[in-house]
């Protein structure tokens, strides 16, 4: 049996029970939903790893480093 033959077969059984004044996601929207929520979780949990393993310094701050005086080797002017 056909993909298009089952289908043809099936729409009007499905308009007959179908309630204008109600319409639900029903099944394939809850699975789907469901799928979604665990590959985001998954995803989440990879990023946590990934972020775990990433070893970052941060360079000094250029203005923070100018208003503080650099250390002199020895007295000036002597």
């Amino acid at each position: 049996m056909s993909a298009h033959l089952a289908l043809t077969q099936l729409v009007p059984f499905a308009a007959e029970e179908l309630d204008e004044n109600k319409v639900t996601p029903g099944v394939l929207g809850f699975v789907v939903f469901a799928v979604l929520a665990v590959a985001v979780w998954q995803l989440m949990k990879s990023m946590n790893r990934h972020m775990g393993k990433v070893t970052f310094e941060e360079a000094p701050d250029p203005a923070v480093a100018s208003e503080t005086p650099a250390p002199s080797a020895g007295p000036a002017g002597k």
